[in-house]
């Protein structure tokens, strides 16, 4: 939690954390090779300054700006990624299913390929013996 400090008496230690639930803290996008084109420039962190009260209300006001701008963004990449992701599962989905169904087509014709040599040959044997003294 990020609380302002109005005055000070004296030196004070002061800790804040900002938690943004569902919000990796990943590398920079470019950084990985993959980007949202649609999102813009991923939001930057601001730099944190406590050296005096009027600093520290001031980074307050820059974190709470971020994390709104963060969060936007955010959701913008995982829309971008979901859509490009089932774009990209739906066309692996069906060159799968091309090579499954050219697979099973080319297996189905040599099983009926075999059977129909089988049987000729039985046939065939079976007429040899019949003809044979």
């Amino acid at each position: 939690m990020v609380r302002r400090v109005r005055g000070m008496a004296g030196p004070v230690a002061v800790a804040a954390a900002l938690v943004l639930p569902g919000l990796a803290v990943p590398a920079h996008a470019a950084e990985r090779g993959w980007s949202a084109a649609g999102c813009g420039d991923e939001p930057s962190a601001p730099a944190i300054d406590v050296s005096t009260v009027q600093r520290y209300n001031a980074s307050v006001d820059q974190v709470s700006a971020y994390e709104k701008a963060a969060r936007t963004y955010n959701a913008c990449v995982t829309r971008a990624a979901v859509k490009e992701e089932t774009a990209i599962s739906d066309e692996a989905r069906q060159k799968i299913a091309y090579v499954h169904d050219s697979s099973a087509a080319i297996q189905s014709r040599i099983a009926s390929n075999f059977t129909r040599l089988t049987t000729a040959l039985k046939a065939g044997g079976a007429k040899l013996q019949k003809d044979t003294p």
